[in-house]
């Protein structure tokens, strides 16, 4: 399989401040990369057409990794779904174009799990993508999403742009966002948890009935997948990025209670969504294709997460 010299790349990292982002870069270097452009987006709305010209320009990039999105959970889709589909349907395209005009090299970009339909057989196939609508509470951002790997065969068609798009699923570890009102369920339940132990409260309150499933990526695991990428995948056939596996909200609040040594009852709000009925990925594409394979095992990730968070509290419970 071909590979990249990293030390011989000049790579912009969309996001590279965030979650994922982070640890890609971090990645990044431990792989010998040293020219890696992380744009701010203070000084770079790259919703903005002026502002995708302007980084390119400024930055002058051999490969691009777009990590960048408008994202939350299922609260925050709710609340912003015409800003969470113009905002990354804008990203997306916009830096695409501009990278197909200044002849950019390759560009690595990451869909999301939530452009799958909403009732796509598990586990969750490549070929299934368009075979029906996402879940509605988080369609908008998941379609405006999947508009890269429209995009990225159709660059590839015309002008032969090289452009990969993989599909990850939901992500999980220390640096995660926190935040009650935006976060996804693992740092959201970690968050509960450890409040009412503080508390000696004898109850949390969980969304939903705990019937859906989910499976979970460890984010040091993804980054890994999406260098695995770079380096050895050019094609714009989507790619799903898996652990491949599958436990249900009720298993996963019971999980994390227990690390967290939270002892009370959880009870369930059957009032809030639950979301997609079920997810897990098929994952043996990427492993022909690029040789990724998720290596971090699920609960001893979930301990360094909660450690994580133990460890940053006090800043977290501040932003």
């Amino acid at each position: 399989m071909p590979s990249l010299d990293w030390s011989k790349e000049r790579v912009l990292v969309t996001g590279g401040h965030g979650f994922l982002g982070s640890f890609v870069v971090e990645k990044l270097r431990q792989r010998g990369c040293s020219e890696i452009v992380v744009p701010r987006s203070q000084k770079y709305d790259l919703v903005q057409m002026p502002a995708v010209e302007a980084i390119y320009r400024d930055a002058r990039p051999s490969l691009v990794i777009h990590l960048a999105a408008r994202v939350g959970g299922i609260g925050a889709n709710q609340g912003n779904p015409g800003k969470f589909f113009y905002d990354n349907l804008m990203m997306g395209a916009q830096l695409m174009e501009v990278g197909r005009r200044v002849g950019l090299r390759k560009l690595v970009a990451t869909g999301t799990i939530c452009a799958y339909p909403k009732f796509a057989p598990v586990p969750f196939r490549e070929e299934d993508l368009w075979n029906g609508y996402p879940e509605e509470t988080n369609a908008p951002y998941g379609l405006a999403k999947k508009m890269l790997l429209v995009q990225s065969q159709a660059y590839r068609q015309q002008y032969g742009f090289n452009s990969v798009v993989l599909f990850p699923v939901n992500l999980y570890g220390p640096g995660d966002n926190f935040d009650l009102e935006t976060s996804h369920v693992i740092p959201a339940l970690i968050r509960k948890c450890i409040a009412a132990v503080e508390r000696g409260d004898r109850e949390i309150v969980a969304w939903g009935d705990g019937s859906p499933s989910r499976e979970f990526l460890h984010v040091r695991d993804a980054a890994e997948g999406i260098l695995l990428a770079a380096e050895r995948y050019d094609s714009s056939e989507p790619v799903n990025l898996g652990a491949g596996f599958e436990i249900t909200i009720k298993e996963l609040t019971e999980l994390v209670a227990r690390l967290c040594d939270f002892k009370g009852r959880i009870r369930w709000d059957t009032s809030r969504p639950n979301g997609q009925p079920r997810r897990r990925l098929a994952t043996d594409r990427a492993r022909k294709l690029f040789g990724f394979e998720a290596r971090i095992p699920f609960e001893a990730g979930l301990q360094e997460t909660i450690a994580w968070y133990r460890e940053h509290r006090a800043a977290e419970e501040k932003k």
